[in-house]
């Protein structure tokens, strides 16, 4: 049985221009960005599929520079919020003012206005600030004093948080976690990933431009679109639609967790997974593909059980553990 027809999956040449497209993104970040590769990789899944993404590592892990070049090399209009604890909504979104000159309101836009926005430390602000999102994030506009604005098709979060600093935050509520297509865990580099760090970036002590650092970009909003419609097309069978359907029912049957992931978790792993095959080069889904993003896909949507915490495990662990149990398709 399948869901498609076979004359609807993208052809090889288009197919080629997204793994083209992929690979000069990967290579333009990699002359700055010294590792991070499954980190580059589930950025641009995000940003073929649509998707937002929490990047969470501790201070000094490349966070915010990786998102700076990503755009850069994307070539997204890039905005940029630090989240405080006095941060208003109006901060992010913009306001209304009264020209006295023309006797109207005008409306001075936000930096939410852009292609990719750097939600920097965004657990540093209250919940009325970061609930401003929900609607950006969901369907892409904003509304202010009534009044809707359209962000753009191209619109991506970027957050960040610090996992170690509790003192003055406010974690995330699980409506906005779902927001999410991945939250992504940063590590440390290895030892030879850290000298080239310190080899390539030790003779500053700030942030250098991007016109220092002689990025190109090599993406346009053409190509970006022609990527999306391939994907749209690649092939996922019922087997393995009805496999990403029990990974996420999983984890609400799994009684570690006090509540498991949504259908929109479904249905975003779909997505992803069809973006995630087409930078492999192959123009159908296979299991591995939902394998390879279930984890950054469902750890933020699947609520530890109080029992669970008291016995020290982690969301991780037990998402590990549906995804072994949970039988794929040959």
């Amino acid at each position: 049985m399948t869901n498609t027809h076979e004359d609807a999956r993208p052809d090889k040449a288009a197919l080629a221009e997204v793994q083209k497209l992929a690979e000069s993104i990967r290579t333009e970040v990699s002359k700055v960005i010294i590792g991070q590769i499954d980190t580059v990789d589930l950025m641009l899944t995000a940003l073929l599929s649509r998707g937002h993404i929490l990047l969470e590592g501790v201070p000094g892990t490349a966070k915010t520079f990786l998102a700076q070049v990503f755009a850069h090399v994307t070539k997204l209009e890039f905005g940029r919020i630090q989240f405080t604890p006095d941060l208003l909504p109006g901060d992010l979104l913009g306001t209304n003012l009264f020209s006295f000159q023309t006797n109207e309101f005008t409306l001075v836009k936000g930096p939410i206005f852009c292609d990719m926005l750097l939600a920097d430390e965004i657990n540093r602000t209250p919940p009325k600030t970061q609930s401003a999102l929900l609607e950006a994030m969901q369907e892409r506009q904003v509304t202010i004093d009534g009044t809707r604005f359209p962000l753009g098709d191209n619109f991506m979060v970027v957050a960040t948080q610090n996992p170690i600093e509790q003192q003055g935050t406010y974690p995330l509520p699980e409506a906005q976690l779902d927001r999410f297509l991945f939250k992504h865990i940063l590590s440390y580099p290895n030892r030879d990933e850290e000298i080239q760090i310190v080899q390539q970036h030790g003779q500053r002590s700030g942030t250098p431009s991007m016109s220092e650092l002689g990025l190109k970009t090599v993406m346009t909003k053409a190509a970006l679109k022609k990527a999306r419609t391939a994907i749209s097309g690649i092939h996922l069978n019922d087997e393995v639609t009805h496999y990403v359907v029990d990974l996420v029912r999983g984890t609400r049957d799994n009684p570690l967790f006090e509540t498991g992931a949504s259908p929109r978790a479904a249905a975003m792993i779909a997505s992803s997974a069809r973006a995630f095959a087409a930078l492999q080069g192959r123009n159908y889904v296979i299991p591995d593909d939902v394998k390879a993003i279930a984890l950054p896909a469902l750890r933020h949507r699947a609520v530890l059980s109080p029992a669970a915490e008291i016995e020290g495990r982690t969301a991780d662990e037990v998402i590990t553990t549906v995804i072994e149990q949970t039988q794929a398709p040959r």
